[in-house]
């Protein structure tokens, strides 16, 4: 997997590869509104992910996730360290959580 010193860097790069559309979290799934669909965690996959770390401000630590579709959709999820967590349920956190630590 690649190394990128930045979000910015990481984001366009899987952008360019074809991971367009952008995700958000909701307690169950995830949401493209672009697409109005919600993809739950039996359907997508997370092929990449990149932690990104500041150490004058945790803050600003961020978690970027390269996701695929069942369906052939692919985007990103870009998560604060977990800042989502208190809004998911525990099916999603897990699957997030499998990946997160990974780098």
């Amino acid at each position: 997997m690649k190394s990128f010193l930045t979000l910015i860097d990481a984001l366009a790069d899987v952008k360019s590869r074809g991971y367009t559309e952008d995700f958000s979290v909701e307690p169950s799934c995830l949401y493209c509104g672009d697409l109005d669909i919600r993809l739950y965690p039996e359907e997508f996959h997370i092929d990449e992910v990149y932690r990104f770390e500041e150490d004058s401000n945790p803050e600003d630590n961020a978690v970027l996730y390269a996701i695929s579709s069942s369906a052939g959709i692919k985007g990103t999820l870009v998560d604060g360290y977990g800042a989502y967590a208190e809004n998911m349920n525990f099916e999603m956190i897990q699957k997030l959580s499998a990946h997160g630590s990974q780098n």
